[in-house]
């Protein structure tokens, strides 16, 4: 886009304050529904459930607009209103989405109020039916309606809208007045009524269906806040404008259903849309007036609100055509009126106003408003939770209201249509996958959620350090560390952290860099973790860190004694040498006495330069003489074939057991995997017995030659006494993973 269009939207002067937004929010609001179908909602369902329908209705819209109200004075709203709230908070793409969906539903509502005006003429088409035995299409009103207000919008600028509305919401006031001040019904079409009956609560089945009915009368309450690119003050002026029509809405809603409910019988009520002109005085002239005026100047704020929003979806480049979007954002004189947006948005309801009928996009539409409201009200709830030091807005609601405003809005949907609402989420994703594919340098849905991760992050490590006294005696389960200096030449650890941490457990990954920390040092470490969170970003469940040290052993004294982000403590350390280099395994050897003084269990991967073989299964060797590491092996084995890499796969179970003592052995075995109740058939349970003059290393590689993975104990002694010979007779086979338990762990 043109940075001169952006910077010119972004610096426009701008002259509107508070009134235009309380009386955009109020003609919305004290609209086409109240005067068409209040009356039907109180013969329905009494005055007490029309009551709580409008309780109801504010319990989602008055939470939305605390929202509004807070997080317009903390950012600078620019244009868009909803959208740039939504977008600056949940990040461009998320935004977008919603954006498009809103504004789609922005001019559509143009339509649906145009549509609603041509009810006012209710008497004129009755009259020419009667005169002249044919009815007159709605279009006739309806579209020369659409086509003078866009002219009027396109030609004047928005100021002259504001006008009008100024002199709508005077017609709009005098004909409330009159209707409360009119008499109840003396003579009644449905005589065997009794006007008592309107004060109880009736029909309670049918309840979400008028509320479904009547819930756009709310969805006027965000209308002034699309107006935000174009008032002097939006930090004082969205949120004194829209709490002063949302106020304002319920006084007169809880109003007008009083005074139907005393004033007509529930088959009045019910059977005329236009009971009200029944009851005001001139009713029969004022209330269409009202009727046109309110339903007009509905029209009127959506067509002023919905280019604004289109024209800030454009500035923010989210459409996938560059030229369409400096084509929908360019704007005409000093205030940068959205004069493409603007016809966009006319041709869009010319086609619904044309077609006549929008009852069948009706509850979409309400679907979308109510996923902007409940978007909003979780923004607020995110930030309270999230508690970011940025976030200090003047103006401030409480958590739980937000909160209960987001739960009321998704409920709310489903109540009233679980299909639209289905169909409404598809549509979203949808849209998402469209904005995501052509924005993907764009800020996704983790912005917001940053804070809120923190916080729950903090409180459950505190939690889990307060109770974490007996939790490896109830249920162990595996929090890994690993060193390596070689995570780009040998990436086998890595896929070893992945399988451990992928469902069972958890493990942080550290590449030890040598030397002494400095400025030179931290900036290769920052490059270094940033080219391993890229290298292992595919889904894997680790945490990935860099260590300087001067030493490795003081990297490793260093990293057991760090805590663990998972909230457990580390309880395993994971070291990694290639087979092919015995000083490194050396290096290993000479540093496991530091790691057994802080009692971890501890694990050496000795790597092959032969591809990994998942296919072959993996082989877990067990002896009597190694009691202690032998659950422990057994357990491991299990955690790794979780992973989806050994997707379909199988543990194989071997013991090396004297001669004599096979079946007692093989006894053993089944029922310690029984009582695991782990994942190892019995036929993959194999006793091998030892035969004189023939090595450990000899019996096992003669059966795991090509084994995915072999998973071996050591004990202490053998690090006591030659430890390279024990270590060194595994050559002959593929990877090994040596274990060595702290203690005894249980299986059952």
């Amino acid at each position: 886009m043109d940075q001169n269009i952006e910077n010119k939207i972004h610096n426009k002067e701008t002259g509107f304050g508070t009134a235009p937004v309380y009386l955009t929010a109020i003609s919305t609001i004290l609209g086409a529904i109240l005067f068409l179908r209040f009356g039907y909602a109180t013969g329905m369902l009494g005055l007490i459930g029309v009551i709580f329908i409008i309780i109801l209705g504010h319990a989602i819209t008055i939470p939305t607009a605390l929202a509004i109200s807070e997080i317009s004075t903390n950012i600078r709203v620019e244009g868009g209103g909803e959208y740039f709230i939504i977008s600056r908070s949940f990040g461009l793409k998320i935004g977008s989405t919603i954006g498009i969906a809103l504004y789609i539903s922005q001019a559509i509502s143009v339509a649906f109020y145009i549509i609603a005006f041509t009810e006012a003429f209710e008497p004129l088409f009755d009259w020419w039916k009667r005169s002249f035995e044919f009815e007159l299409p709605r279009q006739i009103i309806s579209v020369p309606a659409l086509c003078l207000l866009s002219y009027i919008i396109l030609k004047q600028g928005t100021g002259s809208g504001m006008k009008l509305l100024y002199i709508v919401n005077v017609i709009l006031i005098l004909s409330l007045l009159f209707f409360f001040i009119g008499k109840p019904l003396t003579e009644s079409v449905y005589s065997g009524d009794v006007i008592i009956d309107n004060m109880k609560f009736l029909n309670k089945d049918s309840f979400f269906v008028i509320f479904a009915i009547c819930f756009p009368a709310f969805t006027g309450v965000t209308a002034g806040v699309g107006l935000s690119g174009d008032l002097q003050n939006p930090g004082k002026s969205i949120p004194l404008g829209t709490m002063a029509g949302t106020v304002t809405g319920l006084i007169v809603y809880l109003l007008v259903v009083w005074k139907l409910a005393i004033s007509a019988p529930a088959g009045d009520l019910i059977g005329n849309q236009l009971i009200m002109s029944k009851i005001a005085i001139w009713g029969v002239v004022i209330i269409p007036i009202g009727l046109a005026s309110c339903t007009f100047s509905s029209a009127i704020g959506s067509i002023i609100v919905a280019p604004r929003t289109l024209q800030a979806i454009a500035l923010d480049k989210s459409f996938p055509v560059g030229h369409l979007n400096s084509f929908l954002a360019h704007g005409k004189g000093k205030t940068l009126e959205p004069v493409n947006a603007s016809v966009v948005t006319f041709l869009i309801a010319l086609v619904f106003v044309i077609i006549g009928n929008v009852n069948a996009v009706a509850g979409i539409i309400s679907m979308f408003f109510l996923i902007s409201y409940g978007s909003l009200c979780l923004i607020s709830f995110l930030n309270h939770f999230g508690a970011p030091p940025s976030y200090r807005p003047r103006f401030k609601s409480k958590w739980y209201i937000s909160l209960s405003g987001f739960l009321l809005s998704v409920w709310v949907m489903f109540k009233i249509d679980p299909l639209y609402t289905i169909l409404a989420y598809v549509a979203i994703v949808f849209l998402y996958l469209i904005v995501e594919h052509y924005n993907k340098d764009q800020k996704g849905l983790v912005n917001i959620f940053k804070g809120s991760i923190f916080q729950l992050n903090r409180r459950l490590q505190v939690y889990m350090q307060k109770n974490h006294s007996g939790l490896d005696d109830e249920e162990w389960r595996p929090a890994a560390i690993c060193i390596s200096q070689n995570s780009f030449e040998r990436e086998k650890v890595l896929e070893l952290m992945k399988w451990i941490s992928h469902k069972h457990g958890f493990g942080t990954y550290f590449h030890y860099i040598k030397g002494y920390y400095s400025k030179q040092t931290y900036l290769e470490s920052r490059k270094i973790l940033a080219q391993l969170i890229e290298q292992c970003e595919n889904g894997d469940s680790f945490y990935i860190d860099t260590m300087i040290s001067p030493s490795y052993t003081s990297a490793i004294a260093q990293i057991i004694q760090s805590p663990s982000i998972s909230g457990m403590e580390n309880n395993m350390v994971i070291f990694e040498y290639d087979k092919n280099k015995s000083e490194e395994l050396v290096r290993i050897l000479e540093n496991i006495n530091l790691v057994k003084a802080g009692d971890f269990d501890i694990c050496i991967l000795g790597n092959s330069t032969s591809p990994i073989r998942y296919r072959n299964g993996i082989h877990v060797w067990t002896r009597s003489v190694d009691e202690k590491n032998t659950n422990l092996m057994i357990l491991l084995g299990y955690i790794i074939l979780s992973h989806p890499d050994w997707s379909k796969n199988y543990i194989k179970i071997f013991n090396i057991s004297p001669a004599g003592k096979e079946k007692e052995t093989k006894k053993d075995l089944e029922e310690r995997i029984a009582a695991g109740r782990l994942p190892v058939t019995l036929t993959n349970i194999e006793i091998v017995t030892f035969v004189e003059n023939q090595t450990i290393g000899e019996i096992i590689t003669e059966h795991s030659k090509y084994a995915g993975l072999t998973i071996i104990g050591f004990r202490e002694e053998i690090i006591k006494h030659e430890p390279l010979a024990f270590f060194d007779d595994f050559h002959g086979i593929g990877d090994v993973l040596f274990v060595n338990a702290s203690m005894s762990r249980n299986i059952d």
